[in-house]
């Protein structure tokens, strides 16, 4: 578990992210600054978990918490999983949801939650051994400016 004083195993994590997704671009070139992250990582409503080899980060999982509306409670939202190509089917993607879980069962939340794209087969089957699998359908809607 990363916390606020972890900014440059978040910045490890985020390479790590953009490589093992094929978009690095996207996790590297426009990074908060040291201050955002350090507010992000000492949140309530931000998880960062990171498995290690030596110093190397590895495996690295991003997740939000959403407080409710409708119920005094909280549920989990797995933004980001993704283990370093050479280090997969090791269970370290399992560890680190474990440990997940046991950081969301300390705050009290009531579900975890997490999407997978259509024809990533390994992802679907670490969340099918894991969880209780819902085919739902997913829209982007973009914002648009106040001006009229």
């Amino acid at each position: 578990m990363l916390g606020e004083q972890d900014i440059s195993q978040l910045r490890a994590m985020m390479k790590m992210f953009g490589e093992a997704f094929g978009d690095l671009a996207t996790y590297t070139d426009r990074q908060p600054d040291d201050a955002y992250l350090q507010d992000l990582l000492g949140s309530r409503t931000f998880l960062a978990v990171a498995a290690f080899a030596g110093s190397e980060v590895i495996g690295g999982l991003a997740a939000y918490v959403l407080p409710k509306f409708e119920q005094a409670r909280s549920e989990l939202y797995i933004y980001d999983l993704a283990v370093s190509e050479s280090y997969r089917r090791q269970g370290i993607a399992t560890a680190m949801i474990e440990e997940l879980k046991r950081q969301a069962a300390d705050r009290g939340i009531w579900v975890i939650f997490v999407q997978a794209d259509y024809g990533d087969d390994p992802a679907i089957a670490l969340y099918t051994k894991l969880g209780v699998r819902e085919d739902v359908l997913h829209f982007d809607i973009l914002p648009t400016s106040g001006a009229a």
